[in-house]
């Protein structure tokens, strides 16, 4: 399984991520699973990723969060989680893709 979390600096919810992740991962005893983190600078690599906003994560090259009204670009991104609007999905949102 390849997990990559795709960041831009501007953006302190990546780091959330990174620890759901981890969380996630150790909660499903994937120790053989690391997590690439792929930071995005230029509109031009956002485009060329199809980079949607930061965080976000792929697992075997899919994003599990789609909405489908994502634009492509460097800006923070939200996520609908159990109580609401987030910046990061949350650990049990995530164990589920990992599983």
């Amino acid at each position: 399984m390849k997990v990559e979390l795709l960041y831009f600096d501007g953006c302190p919810s990546w780091e959330v991520t990174d620890l759901a992740l981890r969380e996630a991962l150790q909660r499903l005893g994937r120790t053989d699973v690391t997590i690439d983190r792929v930071r995005v600078e230029t509109p031009q690599e956002a485009e060329a990723r199809g980079f949607v906003g930061s965080p976000t994560v792929l697992i075997d090259g899919r994003d599990p969060f789609p909405v489908g009204e994502e634009k492509v670009g460097l800006a923070c991104r939200l996520f609908r989680t159990p109580t609401g609007l987030a910046g990061s999905p949350t650990v049990e949102q995530l164990m589920g893709p990992l599983s």
